[in-house]
């Protein structure tokens, strides 16, 4: 059977609720999409989850419509019903393997090409297209009673895209040091504010 068709524009994505079924020859399986996501993505602790998991917290302190899908290719991975475009990064001291020691935290701030969907190409120049950066950390050490979905575990720092530009010590990754140097750690509950607030100021800035 040929599938192909000539229509090779951006697929629009529908959110799924789970009870979507896996077919085959025209017949249920018995496995759900539902099934998928347990197995795929129950470990949130690990890098790449939890970091998914960071900016739908991110999101939801934001009111952002979270029934629109996250977009994977999106030169930054938010946007603020007011506008503002924001990068978010993870890390936490625990990890889903077996360590000997805390992990030290750091942030990637790297500079990257972006994808543009209109042309089909990544940008020529690497870059940083977000307004506001949110580093969140997993701020908790009993792997016993580690629990990701606990927002009282998890810990917020907030930095303007100029902040991370003008950062002298590196412009691959950030230590926590250092960010505690440049911002103040914000509760769940405080993130919408200060993101906004970050955002006017640095607007007004005029070193920005």
């Amino acid at each position: 059977m040929d599938n192909m068709i000539d229509n090779f524009g951006k697929i629009s994505i529908n959110q799924k609720t789970g009870n979507e079924r896996l077919t085959f020859n025209g017949q249920e399986t018995g496995l759900k999409l539902i099934d998928f996501w347990q197995w795929g993505v129950s470990d949130i602790i690990s890098n790449a989850t939890r970091g998914k998991l960071a900016e739908f917290i991110v999101a939801s302190a934001l009111s952002i419509d979270l029934t629109i899908v996250r977009d994977e290719w999106s030169p930054y991975d938010l946007e603020s019903p007011d506008g503002i475009k924001i990068e978010v990064k993870a890390s936490s001291y625990l990890q889903s393997w077996k360590q000997k020691d805390f992990s030290k935290i750091s942030f990637s701030i790297r500079t990257a090409r972006f994808w543009d969907v209109e042309t089909s190409t990544y940008s020529e120049t690497p870059s940083r297209i977000a307004d506001i950066y949110v580093f969140c950390l997993l701020n908790y050490r009993d792997s016993n009673t580690l629990n990701p979905l606990n927002l009282d575990q998890w810990e917020f720092y907030v930095l303007p895209t100029s902040s991370v530009n003008n950062y002298k010590r590196s412009q691959s990754s950030i230590t926590l040091k250092s960010l505690q140097t440049l911002s103040v750690s914000s509760r769940y509950d405080q993130l919408r504010e200060i993101i906004i607030t970050k955002y006017w100021e640095s607007k007004s800035s005029p070193n920005r």
